[in-house]
């Protein structure tokens, strides 16, 4: 069943993005990873309001975790946290693939 990476985040810093997703979208292919949204459309019904939510599936739960685990990703992180603040929830499907 597939995993996801949640993110919701705001940019702070876009060339500090740029490096960081240079880095990190390789290890996403990588890993089976693949955008199926980059929120630039949504409504905040409940909670805080944050401008980038993105979503990323991945073949399964276990590829999603091994991604973020990758060294390669984490690498990446250096720019990343100059980059944005940002919240990331792996979840696993309760559906088949």
């Amino acid at each position: 069943m597939p995993g996801y990476w949640m993110i919701r985040s705001t940019v702070t810093d876009k060339d500090a993005f740029a490096e960081y997703a240079a880095i990190a979208n390789p290890v996403l292919t990588k890993h089976g990873g693949h955008f199926i949204s980059f929120g630039n459309r949504f409504q905040t019904r409940e909670g805080t309001d944050i401008p980038r939510n993105v979503i990323v599936e991945f073949p399964t739960y276990e590829a999603a975790v091994a991604c973020y685990n990758d060294p390669d990703y984490q690498a990446s992180l250096e720019h990343g946290r100059k980059a944005m603040t940002r919240e990331l929830v792996i979840v696993d499907s309760d559906r088949p693939g």
